[in-house]
């Protein structure tokens, strides 16, 4: 019996990592086994169009990727706070357009604690200025949540991390909403559209 046929086995093929910032979002990929996370892409983030959130689309779609990870930063206690919200919310944008785009890419959220600071600790060792880190520091903590990400189905044999759902097409505007624009948001909006 082919396992791929379980819901719970992880896709195999090229997966994208993205790491969401407020002014960069860090893009990495992966080969289609799943064994080396690179640096792929830094785009420029663009919170009032969303223009970001076609590129990692247009990407995901040129590359066929099978699967997004968003790096999802939470406290060493594992809370989540503003920047978590952020990544959730870009997260659900981000699986809405690819629905809009008919392109079938699941995006799952995944633990990133600590992904820019190993990143820019990893950059500082390998004798990169501090200067230059910005070019590719979020590449660089992107590789980090795919390959922890990767790493993890690997060693799990199933998928990881909280897969998002595309809000329901019917009630959405047609154009996609900027992250944090609705100020009253109902309070189960950071957990709407989320499974375990």
């Amino acid at each position: 019996m082919d396992s791929t046929t379980n819901s719970d086995v992880y896709p195999r093929g090229i997966k994208l990592g993205v790491d969401v910032g407020t002014v960069r979002v860090g893009l990495a990929i992966c080969d289609p086994d799943g064994i080396l996370a690179t640096p792929f892409k830094t785009v420029g983030r663009d919170a009032k169009k969303n223009s970001d959130i076609r590129v990692v689309v247009k990407q995901a779609v040129e590359l066929s990727a099978v699967q997004i990870f968003v790096g999802l930063p939470r406290t060493m206690k594992g809370e989540e706070r503003g920047s978590a919200q952020m990544a959730t919310e870009y997260a659900e944008l981000l699986a809405a357009e690819l629905s809009r785009s008919g392109a079938a890419v699941p995006v799952n959220l995944v633990d990133e604690r600590l992904s820019t600071v190993t990143a820019h600790r990893n950059l500082h060792e390998a004798g990169m200025s501090s200067r230059n880190h910005r070019k590719v520091v979020d590449q660089v903590a992107a590789a980090g949540i795919l390959q922890h990400a990767i790493d993890m189905q690997k060693a799990r044999g199933t998928d990881v991390g909280r897969r998002v759902q595309a809000p329901a097409q019917s009630d959405q505007p047609t154009s996609a909403p900027t992250l944090g624009a609705a100020s009253g948001r109902d309070p189960d909006s950071s957990t709407r559209g989320l499974q375990l």
